[in-house]
């Protein structure tokens, strides 16, 4: 994203340097998909996402699905996402929201690619849409099926998403003030189905709020989760590690987590 165009070499080396060795960086249309297949060329430690984000879909139709799909085969992504519904906003009619919601997903069945979902007070159309694209009858090759971003729902919520084969992720919102009645809900939350981001530029750690975020922060996040699910954060480091690689199929790098090595 622009934000980080004047020194993302940088920002790469910091993330790096902080213990972070590999970065998903997330399309949210075209262009930034495309982007992000670049980056994942040039550096070792970057995979990427493709697809349209709720707020960039308006105009969508089957010709961009088409190339999406196109590029979405390349063998440096790793998942469609970021996908989903944002009523929030409102940046985008919410019929075409779920429009090209629903050709993602399909073309998430076809490429055998997990998703990372995006869901903003839109849970009442979302919850029975991957109901729906998790039956049985849809025969879904991949398990588990993707990633709930930038959770902030509540606990029955987030066992509805569990029971549908998803991850559960957090950024570093959860150490701001408005978050502390989350707290119950991250801790409800099953090691195996932990997961830790980012969302930067967005959402910075609370010490660093107005400030662009960037990777190198997500070990404040580690030690947020860690203080709040009362465990140490080797141990968050490497429960989350572990369900990252083993959602998107990454390999298995041999680090020593008790280091601060985080993925």
């Amino acid at each position: 994203m622009a934000p980080f165009n004047k020194d993302r070499t940088d920002v790469i080396v910091r993330a790096r340097d902080s213990g972070v060795s590999t970065i998903i960086t997330v399309g949210i249309d075209l262009n930034s998909s495309r982007q992000a297949i670049k980056l994942a060329e040039s550096y070792t430690e970057v995979v990427a996402a493709v697809g349209f984000h709720p707020h960039n879909v308006t105009g969508v139709d089957e010709v961009d699905m088409a190339d999406l799909a196109w590029i979405a085969d390349y063998p440096g992504v790793v998942a469609i996402g970021e996908v989903g519904l944002d009523f929030y906003r409102g940046y985008s009619p919410r019929d075409t929201q779920l429009q090209v919601l629903d050709w993602q997903l399909g073309l998430a069945v076809k490429l055998d690619l997990p998703l990372i979902i995006h869901c903003r007070q839109a849970e009442k159309d979302m919850i029975p849409l991957l109901r729906d694209w998790t039956s049985p009858h849809k025969r879904l090759k991949r398990l588990p099926r993707g990633v709930i971003h930038c959770f902030s729902g509540d606990t029955d919520t987030a066992r509805q998403y569990l029971g549908m084969g998803f991850f559960i992720s957090f950024g570093a919102y959860i150490g701001y003030p408005t978050s502390i009645n989350m707290h119950n809900v991250i801790r409800s939350i099953p090691g195996d189905r932990l997961m830790v981001e980012t969302d930067c530029p967005f959402l910075p750690p609370q010490s660093r709020r107005g400030k662009r975020n960037e990777p190198a922060y997500l070990p404040l996040t580690v030690e947020l989760l860690a203080k709040i699910r009362q465990v140490s954060p080797e141990i968050i480091a490497r429960e989350t590690t572990k369900n990252v690689r083993h959602l998107f199929r990454l390999p298995t790098i041999d680090t020593d987590l008790s280091s601060g090595t985080f993925h």
